[in-house]
């Protein structure tokens, strides 16, 4: 038997668990995991990147907004319609704003707050806020917050701090539209312009629909630079400019200046902010001359060749002197008194027409009664009596007042055939022309619109500076005297009235310039490249025509492609 101790024999065995486990060991410390439980956590977790990977690819392809901005859309409901443009241009529009309130017994830590107010709105009275905070009463630090204000106020996480949400009026084009949209105030209410004068038709009816006008921006935009810049030439204190269809009555640009920010509500109390071609009444000067000859054509007592002899240079009226602006020839005919503009030439129409028949056909056109618009701020011309030196001052334009308005309206039925037009700021569906009253026949209408032509056209006519090629205008000038307090000052105002084209007009456009100075520095550049230095007379056709005819040069291709008219038509 070998002696030999035979090696032992080790035993392995395995434990019969319930469930299976893993089991780690490490320094002692045992740590069993269920390998069931394992699974139910690697489903959870796998369940969860599914639905978040579903989340993320519904909200990338699906186009509607959030629900709560479109619940915010949808309940968004305009206290006032739009108003716009001939082309759909937005003149004012109602928008969804926020207030910003404090409640100061929950602010814990004013200055801190006060601080954080300091960078988001450096320009406000803090003292004033910080004395309202002491008081523990509820007020308003800021209204009508811009976006990113709203947006840094509600990053301060403050509950002290309260937004309220309302509606504010804007007007996107500012100053451009000022005399003619108006204002409203804080109960939503129109106040003067279009705002006031259809408040109802802008609250009541169908808000979603806009409230169309017969205004184009372009335009509007175009002559309003012009004027300014005639306030650098010509140092005026004001001006203003009227552009109208003269078959339908449509404004197609109503400027004033100076005007002002509608985004900026403000007293408007100073006469200089008056809308000039509406509420201002003004005697006009030589503009009536047109009115004079037109009458004496109309009642077939002259044609355009009857030839007026003898004019005198000045004549006396009840010890009152009229006199010509230059020295013009002795013998005149009726078209020439027109064209060279003379005073005493005017003045022996109007005595072979008479008081009765010179008032009637100037009543005829509507000059003299306050005309029905489309706005309150209208103007009434001023009453006098009738006789034989107010009928010689009236021929020529002095001591008779209207609207620029009712001036437009008067040339452009000269203009268009002789028939009754009424002026209106809206874009609405009119009559045929033909179907207005008539007041003035054909004849005298083409005659009056050709002798205007030659007023342009002519060397001897008071307007060349208006001649621009491939245009076609016609018109007239005035220079006139302002009064004040009834006495006449040497303060001017100057006017242009324009129809064009003159073969077959289709607009009418009024240039004022409100006490112009004479500008011998200014050279004023013709479109042929011919240079007319500056002068130091102060008349309309020097002034007011040369604006005039810079705004025609500008609008001019605007009007004719709106209107698919030809250029030789044009």
């Amino acid at each position: 038997m070998d002696s030999r101790k035979k090696p032992k024999i080790k035993s392995f065995y395995f434990d019969d668990y319930s469930e299976s486990e893993i089991v780690f060991s490490e320094k002692n410390k045992t740590f069993k995991v269920s390998l069931n439980r394992v699974t139910l956590l690697f489903f959870i977790f796998i369940s969860v990147i599914t639905i978040f990977c579903i989340k993320i690819t519904y909200l990338s392809l699906y186009q509607k907004n959030s629900t709560y901005l479109e619940k915010n859309s949808n309940n968004f409901i305009k206290e006032r319609a739009d108003i716009v443009d001939r082309n759909g241009v937005i003149l004012a529009r109602n928008i969804e704003i926020y207030d910003a309130g404090i409640r100061p017994k929950l602010v814990k830590d004013k200055k801190n707050f006060l601080i954080n107010l300091k960078i988001i709105f450096p320009d406000l009275n803090f003292k004033k806020i910080e004395v309202k905070l002491n008081r523990n009463k509820f007020f308003y630090i800021k209204k009508k917050l811009t976006e990113e204000e709203k947006t840094k106020l509600w990053l301060l996480g403050n509950k002290a701090l309260e937004f309220s949400k309302t509606q504010s009026r804007i007007y996107p084009q500012k100053n451009l539209f000022s005399h003619i949209l108006g204002q409203i105030d804080d109960d939503n209410i129109g106040i003067s312009g279009v705002e006031n004068f259809f408040d109802n038709e802008l609250k009541n009816n169908n808000i979603n629909n806009s409230f169309n006008l017969s205004v184009d921006s372009n335009l509007q935009h175009l002559i309003r630079e012009e004027l300014i810049a005639s306030k650098s030439n010509f140092k005026t204190i004001g001006s203003a400019a009227l552009l109208m269809n003269i078959r339908d009555g449509k404004i197609l640009s109503l400027v004033s200046l100076p005007d002002y920010d509608l985004n900026k509500r403000f007293s408007i109390k100073e006469d200089i902010y008056i809308n000039k071609i509406t509420k201002g009444v003004y005697e006009l000067g030589s503009v009536f001359k047109t009115f004079t000859l037109a009458a004496a054509l109309e009642h077939k007592l002259i044609n355009q060749n009857t030839v007026f002899k003898n004019l005198k240079n000045k004549i006396y009226c009840q010890d009152r002197l009229i006199s010509e602006h230059d020295e013009l020839p002795k013998d005149l005919s009726a078209e020439q008194i027109l064209i060279r503009s003379s005073n005493i030439g005017a003045v022996r129409i109007a005595q072979k027409v008479g008081i009765e028949k010179y008032k009637d056909f100037l009543e005829s056109l509507g000059l003299f009664e306050k005309i029905n618009f489309d706005i309150e701020e209208v103007g009434t011309p001023l009453n006098f009596r009738w006789g034989k030196c107010k009928l010689a001052t009236a021929s020529f334009g002095h001591g008779i007042t209207t609207t620029p308005l009712q001036l437009a309206k008067a040339y452009a039925i000269l203009g268009n055939g002789g028939y009754k037009i009424e002026p209106t700021i809206l874009n609405k569906e009119k009559n045929l022309l033909e179907e207005n009253e008539k007041i003035v026949t054909n004849e005298t209408s083409s005659i009056i619109n050709s002798i205007l032509r030659k007023v342009v056209r002519d060397k001897e006519g008071t307007a060349n500076f208006a001649d621009i090629r491939g245009y076609d205008i016609a018109g007239k000038t005035g220079t006139a005297l302002k009064s004040e307090n009834g006495v006449y000052t040497k303060k001017k105002l100057n006017t242009f009235i324009s129809l064009f084209p003159s073969q077959n007009p289709r607009y009418v456009l009024v240039v004022i310039l409100d006490e112009p100075k004479p500008a011998p520095e200014f050279v004023y550049e013709f479109p042929e490249g011919y240079k007319h230095k500056g002068e130091m007379r102060n008349t309309s056709g020097w002034n007011a025509v040369v604006i005039a005819g810079k705004i025609i040069e500008k609008i001019g291709p605007i009007l004719a492609i709106n209107n698919l008219q030809a250029y030789n038509k044009f």
